[in-house]
């Protein structure tokens, strides 16, 4: 069944209103739906609402709520936080989309020493803005009930400055001594976990250091060595299958 979203604002005790523009063009225009069709509605909060709709017009289109249900994550089931460093081009687009398809809570785009992208006050708002519609439009793709946040651009130190609620902190690097991704979910059960992913040339061991200084654990990720990109994605996937194993 086709799916929406809608903030909790636009949510009354039995009518949703959908206004976005993109989400109308689509519902119009794309899937052509008409009086009566039904589809799911999802919130911010968590909430999922089974719905008709009720009344079609320029500004909006109204639906008529038939039932709800409160989506609960597994008991079990670990947050996971990717910081990930600036790639090249337009390649952090591809992260955000497939992080957001793979089930990541929340993802920080990442300045380190080694990052060659710069971007002013304007650029980095014009990026968050598109990163955020990205993850919006992979959510409603995947079925997802929740939406990842999309943090704005942090330098390295700023961000590990602030890590006291991880209980699960890693850092991929090419440097010191490292564990495996395998060995350290075998013997941690974390509820939050935070994963640094370096810049092509990998992260500085002055960064190396200051992160293990707060509790980040180096971990190899293999014998290759990985773009950013290809990074980002793999820890994702191999952490979020190996937890629902």
């Amino acid at each position: 069944m086709h799916r929406f979203f809608s903030p909790s604002q636009n949510i009354a005790q039995d009518t949703i209103i959908i206004t976005d523009k993109e989400q109308l063009h689509h519902l119009k225009c794309v899937l052509r739906l008409k009086l009566k069709d039904e589809i799911i509605i999802f919130d911010e909060q968590g909430n999922e609402y089974s719905s008709s709709i009720e009344k079609l017009s320029v500004q909006g289109v109204a639906f008529k709520i038939k039932n709800r249900h409160k989506f609960n994550p597994p008991k079990n089931k670990a947050k996971i936080t990717i910081a990930c460093a600036l790639p090249k081009k337009s390649q952090m687009d591809e992260i955000i989309d497939k992080l957001t398809q793979l089930g990541v809570d929340r993802i920080i785009p990442l300045e380190t020493k080694r990052v060659i992208v710069n971007l002013d006050s304007k650029k980095k708002e014009f990026r968050l803005t598109r990163w955020r519609k990205i993850a919006f439009n992979a959510s409603l793709q995947s079925q997802r009930n929740q939406i990842p946040i999309i943090e704005s651009i942090k330098d390295i130190r700023q961000l590990l400055s602030c890590t006291q609620d991880f209980d699960l902190k890693l850092i991929p690097t090419l440097i010191d001594k490292r564990k495996s991704l395998k060995e350290i979910l075998d013997k941690f059960k974390p509820k939050n976990i935070l994963v640094l992913i370096g810049p092509e040339g990998d992260f500085t061991p002055a960064e190396v250091a200051l992160a293990k200084r707060v509790g980040c654990i180096p971990v190899s990720l293999g014998n290759l060595v990985l773009r950013v990109n290809t990074a980002a994605i793999a820890v994702a996937a191999f952490m979020i299958l190996y937890a629902d194993r």
